[in-house]
């Protein structure tokens, strides 16, 4: 195989690699990089390849668990909680970051069905219940649910037996399914409830809001310890009602906001005049009720949102 074929291949299958690495690490930057190690090293390998798809799948997953493991020991020393960084765009080809494919040329996103079920994956709800997974269970899940691999494939990217690679898939399967009740929404009744939550907060509509929030609301904030953010999860709807009023009066008249897509769903990108950024993702049910909200302080995981 010559190198422009081999380069043709990785662009054929690079919206793979890099969600593989997204899913696993939660960080576009490791995401970037993994993507980079991987083509290197594919543009380097002599021998011939029968299965390109799989071949780059298991390359992207060893480096994010090597990744991982080598980084354990700083995510449990992580002040406060912990969040994904939000992903540009949709996940599925252009909003994979610099350099993606077009969707019409990633061959691992042709099918509406599983397109669905992959948008799902780098939603932000998602991403959150596959970190309470152990790192195996993850890459396992992601490899078999999301991009449909094989089990053999499975146990061959995470050097396992097959039967392991069964057990791996169905724990993960069973916890997404406790911590995981609702299928992504429309985008539409999505972008409503984002929209009705902005108009209500932009006014100052206590009512409003509380008719957006679910009773049993959860509110998680990263701030990273580099700046002011809630150091545990906020439950309950009088809670989170008060500190959204808090974070509103506070910051009235020195920030703007964009809605913008991050982890295939509209989001709020709020810019304030200092130059610092927070964005509020949120995780809608069907009848357009708001039952997480998601807000990102850490400035190191903002950097690639910046103007």
């Amino acid at each position: 195989m010559n190198p422009n074929e081999k380069e043709d291949l990785f662009r054929e299958h690079r919206g793979l690699v890099f969600t593989i690495a997204y899913d696993l690490t939660g960080s576009v930057a490791d995401a970037e990089d993994i993507s980079q190690e991987v083509f290197l090293s594919w543009h380097d390998t002599d021998t011939d390849i029968d299965n390109p798809r799989a071949y780059l799948a298991m390359m992207a997953t060893h480096r994010a668990l090597d990744l991982l493991r080598s980084a354990h020991r700083r995510r449990e020393q992580y002040p406060g909680e912990w969040l994904p960084e939000p992903l540009p765009g949709d996940g599925l080809g252009d909003g994979l970051g610099p350099g993606s494919p077009s969707t019409s040329e990633n061959s691992d996103s042709t099918n509406p069905e599983q397109a669905s079920e992959r948008a799902e994956a780098i939603s932000i709800a998602m991403l959150v219940v596959l970190q309470s997974l152990t790192e195996n269970q993850r890459a396992a899940f992601i490899l078999h649910d999301v991009f449909d691999f094989g089990y053999d494939e499975v146990a061959t990217s995470l050097g396992v037996t097959q039967a392991a690679a069964r057990q791996l898939v169905h724990r993960a399967r069973d916890q997404v399914r406790q911590r995981r009740h609702r299928n992504a929404v429309e985008p539409g009744r999505h972008r409503q409830a984002v929209d009705l939550f902005v108009s209500a907060a932009h006014a100052g509509d206590i009512g409003a809001l509380m008719a957006l929030l679910s009773p049993d609301i959860t509110l998680i904030s990263d701030g990273g310890g580099k700046v002011t953010a809630a150091r545990r999860p906020v439950l309950g709807s009088a809670n989170v009602m008060a500190l959204l009023i808090g974070i509103i009066s506070k910051n009235a008249d020195n920030y703007s906001y964009e809605i913008q897509s991050l982890n295939g769903a509209d989001a709020v990108v709020a810019h304030l005049t200092d130059g610092s950024i927070t964005t509020f993702q949120f995780d809608v049910d069907d009848h357009g009720i708001i039952h997480e909200i998601f807000v990102m302080r850490n400035p190191d995981k903002l950097g690639h949102l910046s103007p």
